[in-house]
């Protein structure tokens, strides 16, 4: 029991169970109803409580702040509060049927209520990146793809429990959330470094992959049935207990897994910690020994011009004089030179083995001699434990930020307005797209995740190219949308659900990675706040306006006064708004494509390192063998 107490495995479940309750946000569409009928409000009053709702739902600062203070359960505790508070004065404010309650007093319970799923996602994943540093791509795509599949589990737990008394699915969002997390509350904490086989890792990832593709191949079979035959509680009972089961199933990886055959053996009485394990162990920053030993170099040549040298004197005169190679680059490439001569003498895998491993560092020697010589620079380096006021004087940050604006905020315009955006285009029932685009959104999480760790670890490249790509997707979907052609909307709907569920997995692992882990809880949700910017602006501003414009063109003199009654019909109601959103889909590939031009020296030298040593520490144990 103790054993799997101390397990960053059960940590990993734990945070999927509370991640899994944690998508509050993503089910206010079942709410509004039952909230216009028995408050008696107008659209244009939900919408505002969709715009509390996005704040709450983004703006967690509060939450990263208290990760300095706060023990883990601390910050869990005061979620959960928040979330039985909001929403259960809501629930009873709805099923006495309070004429007109005061409104502000509304928006502020839907604020804080979804607020506290703030505090969930903070706890959750920043433990998490902290027990599994080297696997942060898998572990915030596969958290923050469970956060996303919130909306379809509450709908599923819901059907089969409480439907249809909708006031009782407010009921459940402020009682199933504080229950989670109070069950998960002391198990959600970084832990102490742990050693385990690299390739067993892989395969609990794997697994747990598995287990993702099957759910949502799950909850997309149960929406499909629900909404294609009649209603049976039987059924629906089966489904939810399903879903429970399959909830239920990482449990798994915290139990004892067979190591390889290669790391079995010596292992039990004198273990091998790989690399990656070591990696994974730190908490200190990633690219400090990478940077600080450029940074030497830089010093040493001023150190070596104050005591006299005279050719050192005059790189510091001329920087771009200076830019030679190195030492070590001359030691590689002389290595290079000889591998080369002794073609015939070495064995073909040797000689191939050494070649590539001359060319990495030589290729790593050229990008580190290349920094050129500056006054002792002031603050952390990327990849340094960064405070959010330093991070917010950086361009990447702030590179990163508007390019989560764009993409996210273009993305949450589409999924807010999709109801309406089917109806204008003819389709009679807006939910099965509705249900659909949150499967999407969770498979974008999961490939965002580990399509962005696969090309970090084994290629050295930089994680927002997965964003450019995610986006130039997202700018085809949103192209599709507005054109109206029959099918656009499935195709659509799946390009830009996708894309925008990616940024959730790949933006907080690149931030983790180029500002630090320490503060990073606060510089997360710092950049969650593109979200509800995004969404007021996109969504608020242009698509509203535009579609009642358009609308009111349509109706011309038999326009009601009351514009919330106004209707649209035909691709041309959110046609402009749809190109809008293409090309700021463009601009945010514009402003990605210039952070990878900026960090890919970061990552060719971070990663080449990692697997220069995991390629050593290999050949030392076969050597051994």
């Amino acid at each position: 029991m103790k054993m799997a107490w101390m397990n960053r495995w059960l940590v990993l479940v734990a945070s999927i169970w509370l991640q899994s309750v944690s998508g509050v946000g993503y089910v206010f569409g079942s709410l509004s109803p039952v909230i216009k009928t028995s408050l008696d409000y107008n659209q244009k009053q939900i919408n505002r409580l969709g715009v509390a709702k996005d704040i709450g739902d983004s703006v967690g600062l509060l939450g990263g702040l208290l990760c300095d203070w706060l023990p883990t359960w601390g910050i869990i505790l005061v979620g959960l509060l928040q979330n039985f508070i909001g929403y259960g004065w809501l629930w009873l404010i709805v099923i006495k049927r309070v004429s007109q309650p005061h409104f502000a007093l509304v928006c502020f319970l839907i604020l804080i209520g979804t607020n506290g799923e703030t505090y969930f996602n903070t706890a959750a994943i920043v433990s998490s990146v902290r027990n599994f540093s080297y696997y942060r791509g898998p572990v915030v795509g596969i958290l923050k793809g469970f956060g996303g599949l919130g909306g379809a589990i509450f709908s599923c737990v819901y059907t089969a429990l409480y439907a249809p008394d909708q006031a009782s699915f407010i009921f459940m969002v402020a009682i199933g959330p504080p229950l989670v997390a109070f069950l998960c509350m002391f198990i959600i904490r970084p832990m102490p470094s742990e050693v385990e086989d690299n390739a067993v890792q892989d395969k609990k990832f794997n697994f747990l992959y598995g287990i993702c593709l099957v759910l949502a191949a799950y909850l997309l079979f149960t929406i499909i049935v629900q909404d294609s035959l009649e209603s049976s509680t039987n059924r629906d009972r089966i489904f939810a207990a399903g879903l429970l089961a399959l909830l239920a199933l990482p449990l798994v990886l915290v139990s004892p897994w067979p190591t390889t055959a290669a790391s079995t053996g010596k292992q039990s009485s004198a273990p091998d910690v790989s690399f990656q394990d070591e990696v994974s162990q730190l908490r200190a920053p990633l690219l400090e020994d990478v940077e600080i030993e450029a940074a030497a170099r830089s010093e040493d040549l001023y150190s070596a011009g104050s005591s006299g040298n005279e050719e050192t004197q005059r790189q510091r005169a001329d920087p771009q004089s200076w830019q030679q190679p190195t030492s070590r680059f001359k030691e590689d490439a002389m290595l290079f030179s000889e591998l080369e001569d002794e073609k015939e003498s070495w064995p073909e895998p040797v000689r191939r083995d050494r070649l590539r491993r001359a060319s990495s560092r030589l290729y790593r020697a050229v990008a580190e001699g290349a920094i050129k010589l500056k006054r002792k620079r002031k603050g952390p380096r990327r990849g340094e434990d960064f405070t959010l006021k330093e991070a917010l004087i950086k361009a990447d940050y702030w590179l990163l930020f508007f390019g989560l604006a764009c993409g996210a905020g273009s993305g949450l315009m589409v999924i807010d307005n999709l109801g309406q955006i089917s109806e204008s285009l003819g389709y009679k029932d807006p939910h099965i797209f509705v249900a659909l685009i949150s499967i999407w959104n969770f498979l974008g999480r999961l490939a965002g995740g580990y399509a962005s760790e696969l090309i970090a670890r084994e290629h050295a490249l930089p994680r927002p190219i997965l964003l450019v790509v995610a986006q130039a997707g997202m700018a085809i979907g949103h192209a599709l949308l507005a054109v109206g052609m029959p099918g656009a909307l499935h195709v659509g709907s799946l390009l830009v659900g996708m894309g925008y569920g990616a940024h959730w997995a790949i933006v907080p692992a690149t931030a983790s990675e180029l500002f630090g882990l320490k503060n990073f809880g606060l510089l997360y949700n710092f950049l969650c706040m593109a979200n509800p910017v995004g969404s007021l602006v996109f969504s608020v501003l242009i698509a509203g306006t535009l579609y009642d414009r358009e609308a009111e063109k349509q109706q011309g003199s038999t326009a009601p006064p009351d514009l919330d009654a106004l209707k649209c019909e035909g691709a041309v109601c959110f046609r402009e708004t749809l190109f809008i959103m293409t090309g700021v889909c463009m601009l945010g590939v514009v402003l990605n494509s210039i952070l990878i031009s900026r960090t890919q020296r970061v990552y060719t030298m971070l990663y080449a390192k990692q697997r220069d040593e995991v390629e050593a520490n290999s050949a030392k144990k076969e050597s051994i063998r």
